[in-house]
């Protein structure tokens, strides 16, 4: 009997899901990210986006106020999504074809419950 070493996005991502208001300023969403050791959160509402440390250095470099701008301006909206049971193989291609590093992740209900980023696959596969 052989055994299923497949690795899962469950396997590997993080939860809870950490996530910040689309009118929270890219301030807040800073320190959120430096509290909780993340280069990513998730904005939930009809328009679900991401905010990146990328973005936030982005902020810096070219507005120079990050109190004054608003996640909303310049989180990834819509953003695309995998399931807990995708292979990370598959969520690597993806991240690869999309020029992407974070994927918020959904739940069978399609409830989003966490993220998987490119060092969760880079640690695991590597």
């Amino acid at each position: 009997m052989g055994t299923d070493t497949t690795v899962r996005v469950a396997d590997v991502m993080s939860t809870p899901l950490e996530t910040i208001s689309s009118d929270a300023s890219i301030t807040e969403a800073a320190q959120k990210m430096r509290e909780n050791n993340i280069n990513g959160l998730f904005i939930p509402g009809s328009s679900s986006g991401i905010i990146t440390t990328t973005d936030v250095v982005d902020v810096v470099a070219e507005e120079g106020s990050p109190g004054d701008v608003r996640v909303e301006e310049v989180m990834t909206a819509p953003v695309e999504r995998v399931t807990k049971t995708l292979e990370l193989t598959e969520v690597a291609s993806m991240m690869t074809n999309f020029g992407i590093k974070h994927l918020p992740v959904i739940d069978e209900h399609g409830d989003y419950v966490g993220m998987v980023t490119s060092t969760d696959i880079t640690t695991e596969l590597a």
